[in-house]
């Protein structure tokens, strides 16, 4: 009983301090971008959040599946 209640609290930690840092996409999500991130991104690759922030500055210079990802959250 009591390893399920460190799971369970381990669970909520995890998922708490991943809504903190906000949406990082699903790993579909992030396939449709890892080429653009890769291409416009490399310096920051390894932080989600700096990845996520370069995509949008280039979001112009996006492939079509990315954009789509950013617009599909109101991005």
């Amino acid at each position: 009983m009591r390893q399920l209640l460190l799971a369970a609290v381990a669970l909520l930690i995890g998922t708490s301090s991943c809504w903190a840092q906000g949406h990082m996409g699903t790993p579909q999500e992030q396939q449709e971008c890892r080429r653009d991130a890769a291409r416009f991104c490399r310096k920051q690759l390894g932080d989600d959040s700096a990845v996520q922030q370069c995509l949008q500055e280039h979001r112009t210079r996006l492939s079509r599946s990315c954009r789509k990802v950013f617009e599909s959250h109101g991005m």
